[in-house]
């Protein structure tokens, strides 16, 4: 088969099912791996379709939801409550530290104390923050795209300046051995950072009721001056060793 004639039969069955691999066009033409890549490369380039790793999408296949955009859709109602909750607890006058994460990007919604100093290290938080006129600091470091978060060391030296009265933070896993955790080293140091420069009793801990139970990579933080705010009792081990407010 001529090259041009098979460069129109891949772009037609492309757009037809919105994606196809190197492997599966090279069984269909009977033809090598190569061939097919250069095809592939040739209609990119003439901005027909678009080449991806291991194949070609079609330019009008919807683009694939990040991680971060999938863990919006977990527990969606129960995050609003806990997000809804820990708004409520922002006073005038305060220095508030607002870690990456959904439960916390919800809360930022439900915000509305104005009289408040917001400090994050999101750059999606501190935009809404901005937009809805609040006073915000943007943390500045190393971006983190999956989570949408700043680490780094420039970004713990940052947070190392402050001395928060109150701060919200997400976590991955809570534990009676492992105490709260997270996936990633980096969001761990800041997360850590973050929690011991504020105030004991003013730490929250924003978990829907998958949370408990759950070890993740790395340890963040104890108990020890903590508070979960959660949607679900946990086992009555985690009521009885952390402080934790049950919303409804």
């Amino acid at each position: 088969m001529l090259s041009e004639k098979r460069q129109e039969e891949i772009l037609r069955i492309v757009n037809t099912e919105k994606s196809v691999s190197v492997q599966k066009l090279r069984e269909l033409f009977n033809t090598s791996e190569s061939t097919i890549r250069r095809d592939i490369i040739a209609l990119d380039k003439e901005g027909k379709l678009l080449k991806v790793f291991g194949g070609a999408v079609s330019l009008d296949a919807p683009a694939p939801r990040t991680k971060f955009e999938e863990r919006l859709e977990q527990n969606h109602d129960e995050k609003i409550k806990i997000a809804r909750a820990a708004a409520e607890l922002v006073e005038p006058g305060e220095y508030i530290f607002i870690d990456a994460g959904t439960t916390t990007g919800y809360m930022i919604e439900m915000l509305r104390e104005k009289r408040a100093t917001y400090i994050t290290n999101s750059i999606s938080h501190a935009r809404k923050l901005a937009e809805r006129g609040f006073h915000v600091f943007l943390i500045g470091g190393e971006l983190k795209d999956s989570s949408d978060s700043i680490v780094g060391a420039d970004a713990v030296l940052h947070i190392q300046k402050y001395h928060f009265t109150r701060g919200f933070f997400g976590t991955s896993g809570i534990s009676m051995n492992a105490y709260f955790t997270t996936s990633d080293v980096r969001e761990a140091l800041i997360k850590r950072v973050a929690v011991e420069n504020t105030l004991p009793g003013n730490r929250y801990i924003l978990a829907d009721h998958d949370k408990f139970g759950s070890v993740s990579t790395v340890t963040f933080s104890e108990f020890i001056g903590t508070v979960i705010i959660t949607d679900r009792k946990p086992d009555d081990v985690f009521m009885r060793s952390i402080d934790i407010r049950v919303v409804r």
